[in-house]
């Protein structure tokens, strides 16, 4: 990579399609974004990978104007290959390969949860975090051993952000519905969980959230205050992904708690975070929203560690891995 060269990513595992850009020193710069939002239902996979088509030669001009920048002045373009929805990665996989061909540039296909930590690491500063990665699709606890992102515990069902959007769309609020639950659990003034009980999610250092999905709804329906059943799924859930982190950082004997995905931006759950740590003598982590959201930054920051390796993608290499699991991928910039 030249000195002067900028990498591009594209971000389109799902409802978000994102343009990001790092400088020839890596240094981040916020994304363009186009985020589809259906009126009911949830994502429909096709419908949002014609959103990603319509969308990208728009953000492709809207980053570059935005920074003053030539397209000749990149000098490499990285996307999302995988994990995520295979209609939406295709499109994000289609407009790589075009800028990729078209600007003779090398291409390189990442993955899209260690992006995630990586983006995280960047920002926050920290070395060798154990990383809480909750997200509507993911819910995990990984951390760094012998050259790859190692998964400690996970969900076994649903993420936690896909469980709180079905929560809420059973209520009648549409996608995205986790910001709405948070907001609604703050206007309930009680502090017992007893008030409201429903299932506690934890199976080892595995997460179900299928179950308390079900309790919550039906405790909706049973004339309990919805900001209450707002508060309790919060407090039930949070608690769950915060013990099985805690376990993850006496396991690993790490000191250090890193928070990405989605559901990262909600200030409970960062709360609870702070407080498990400060309890053990470790430090929480929390990147800015921006990048705990899907976004084309963190692809272009990954992409840019990889180039700096030598890694690039050719195209017979290139096909999306919807199914593209976490320590699927050799960590060989650390």
């Amino acid at each position: 990579m030249g000195d002067s060269g900028w990498v591009l990513g594209i971000e389109s595992t799902a409802h978000t399609f994102s343009f990001g850009l790092v400088d020839s020193d890596g240094k981040p710069y916020p994304s363009e974004s186009s985020t589809i939002l259906p009126t009911e239902g949830g994502i429909h996979p096709r419908k949002a990978a014609e959103h990603h088509a319509d969308s990208a030669g728009d953000l492709f001009a809207r980053i570059l104007e935005r920074e003053n920048l030539d397209k000749d002045q990149l000098s490499a373009i990285a996307y999302s290959q995988g994990p995520g929805l295979a209609p939406c990665l295709r499109a994000g996989a289609s407009a790589a390969r075009t800028i990729s061909s078209a600007l003779k540039i090398p291409l390189i296909g990442v993955n899209h949860c260690v992006a995630h930590i990586e983006i995280g690491r960047e920002q926050c500063g920290c070395d060798d975090p154990v990383l809480l990665y909750a997200s509507g699709g993911n819910t995990q606890v990984i951390t760094q051993l012998s050259g790859r992102y190692r998964v400690l515990g996970e969900t076994l069902d649903i993420g936690i952000g896909n469980m709180l959007d079905k929560f809420a769309r059973s209520n009648g609020i549409p996608f995205p519905g986790g910001p709405k639950v948070e907001q609604n659990a703050l206007l309930w003034e009680g502090d017992s969980l007893e008030d409201i009980p429903l299932p506690y999610v934890v199976q080892g250092m595995d997460l179900a959230f299928s179950g308390i999905l079900t309790a919550a709804t039906k405790a909706t329906k049973e004339d309990v205050p919805f900001a209450a059943v707002c508060w309790s799924l919060q407090e039930h859930a949070f608690a769950a992904c915060v013990e099985v982190a805690e376990r993850a950082l006496a396991h690993s004997g790490k000191n250090e708690l890193l928070l990405g995905g989605g559901v990262a931006c909600n200030e409970r759950l960062r709360e609870m975070c702070e407080i498990m740590c400060a309890e053990r003598g470790a430090k929480s982590y929390a990147p800015p929203k921006m990048y705990c959201v899907d976004n084309g930054t963190m692809i272009a920051r990954l992409g840019w560690l990889e180039l700096k390796e030598g890694r690039v993608t050719s195209l017979s290499e290139s096909a999306i891995n919807p199914s593209l699991r976490t320590d699927d991928s050799e960590i060989i910039w650390a």
